[in-house]
């Protein structure tokens, strides 16, 4: 009976077991397409995702990973009102229609001069009080209107553009209108006001990751067991992420089953590490829209050293996947945990990741929250677990690691090197990635599933696959003038 546990016990393969061996490729690397989807009704332009932790993703994360092609998923570790307010910062962002460029009949001329002024328009849309459209007041007007007069009173009717819109269709009505302000309007209701400036500012980002309401993608963490915390996120989220160390739990999935029934957003499953676990979850849950895999592997994260409870983010992952194979269900999965590379996320992304989580790469950037360091001449960022003491003593995120009965530390503090704005981080990472599909032949992640293979590889064999029977050193350490070398 107890010999059969070592008997039969699985081989959790990590990152650093296995290779990806290369294919026969027919595809360039510069071909490569890594878009990706991240739940059931979401997608990535690049299958990257930064952990929900107080010292990696706030809004100016979110925003710099969504207008890459990415997604951010905002931590817990603060209030419900800190928590919604950083989720309307990213969903304000990158607006190209200004929801509060908006008047009503009784609103006074001044009070359009005022905001013509403040926002820099020339125009603004009046509606009624039922929020249907009824016109513009023009600053010609306004001026030259009495200052207390109501707006109805010098309000045409003026051409709008709808939601349903791109973007070159809306300039070219502003061209052929010979205006740089639009009024946009959804079933006779005034959405708001779109300028040529802002609509410039979108092109720039054609590869952003973006919900349903045309703004940036956003994502939440949020505990199963925080309700009122989930329903107010709801109303400005696309993704809500449970974020719970071992979700494979009774209460956890009550709360969850609960829970699904009232909000509207994605919700992303996890953390899970096991087959069992994902079809146990299946089973009983209604709305799971994607899985967040793997428990214990990430860099600050000691579970795995102090419980001895551990499920690799590779064996996990390959895990999941198969249960999802099995139920005949297309659930994205998350790789989470371990990604120190885009080496590492190829490998996850083969036995059958949809994209990968990773805190360790994003969070030495500039718009990580943690504070800059310098040690020792270098510059670091501190970055530290969320379940260690010090992210602890906050409490807001303390559930995520079980009840407060549970004292023991299951995460560390740390600094990791200082690696400058993430855009430079994000495009490496994309263009290694690319690299790694097309040595297994590989022009996308569904091809990736079904193409890459995987070998397993000795210690000695690993210390072969990096730089080794060298010196490493710059000539620039040695010469002054290394120009002509």
């Amino acid at each position: 009976m107890f010999e059969e546990k070592l008997n039969k016990a699985p081989l959790a393969l990590t990152f650093r077991d296995v290779i990806l061996l290369p294919g026969y490729a027919r595809v360039e690397p510069h071909e490569v397409v890594l878009k990706t989807k991240v739940t059931k009704n979401y997608e990535l332009n690049i299958p990257l995702v930064s952990s929900p932790m107080d010292t990696v993703t706030e809004a100016d994360m979110a925003i710099a990973l969504a207008r890459l092609g990415a997604l951010g998923v905002i931590h817990r570790n603060c209030s419900i009102e800190e928590q919604v307010e950083l989720v309307k910062r990213v969903k304000e962002a990158d607006d190209f229609v200004d929801h509060d460029i908006r008047l009503t009949p009784s609103s006074r001329v001044e009070d359009a001069i005022r905001m013509m002024e403040k926002r820099n328009v020339s125009l603004i849309p009046v509606m009624d009080d039922e929020g249907n459209y009824i016109g513009i007041i023009h600053k010609v007007h306004a001026y030259l209107a009495p200052k207390e007069a109501p707006v109805i009173n010098y309000t045409t009717k003026f051409p709008f553009a709808t939601k349903d819109k791109s973007i070159e269709e809306i300039l070219n009505i502003m061209k052929d209108l010979m205006v740089s302000e639009l009024p946009v309007v959804h079933e006779g209701k005034l959405l708001g006001l779109i300028t040529v400036r802002s609509l410039s500012h979108r092109r720039v980002f054609l590869d952003a990751s973006r919900g349903k309401d045309g703004r940036l993608l956003c994502a939440d963490a949020i505990s199963p067991f925080d309700r009122e915390r989930a329903l107010k996120l709801d109303k400005f989220v696309d993704i809500l992420v449970m974020d719970v160390a071992h979700f494979h739990n009774e209460n956890c999935i009550a709360a969850a089953k609960r829970l699904e029934k009232e909000v509207s957003a994605d919700i992303v499953i996890g953390n899970i590490g096991t087959k069992e676990a994902a079809l146990d979850i299946l089973s009983r849950l209604e709305k799971v829209d994607g899985f967040r895999v793997g428990i214990g592997s990430g860099s600050i994260c000691t579970t795995g050293e102090v419980t001895g409870a551990l499920a690799p983010t590779l064996f996990a992952v390959a895990q999941v996947a198969d249960a999802t194979h099995e139920m005949k269900c297309e659930i994205p999965i998350i790789a989470d945990g371990g990604i120190r590379s885009a080496a590492d996320a190829a490998k996850a992304i083969a036995v059958g990741a949809s994209a990968v989580m990773t805190g360790y790469l994003l969070a030495g950037c500039d718009e990580s929250p943690g504070p800059m360091v310098e040690f020792r001449g270098r510059k670091y960022k501190y970055y530290r677990g969320m379940a260690s003491h010090a992210a602890k003593r906050r409490r807001f995120a303390i559930d995520r690691y079980s009840r407060v009965i549970k004292e023991i530390e299951e995460g560390i503090e740390a600094l990791v090197p200082y690696r400058g704005p993430v855009e430079r981080v994000v495009i490496e990472f994309a263009n290694a990635l690319k690299a790694a599909f097309g040595y297994a032949g590989a022009r996308n992640v569904k091809e990736m599933w079904e193409k890459a293979r995987l070998a397993l590889i000795t210690p000695l064999g690993a210390k072969e696959a990096g730089p080794h029977s060298i010196i490493p050193m710059r000539l620039s350490d040695i010469f002054k003038d290394s120009s002509t070398l």
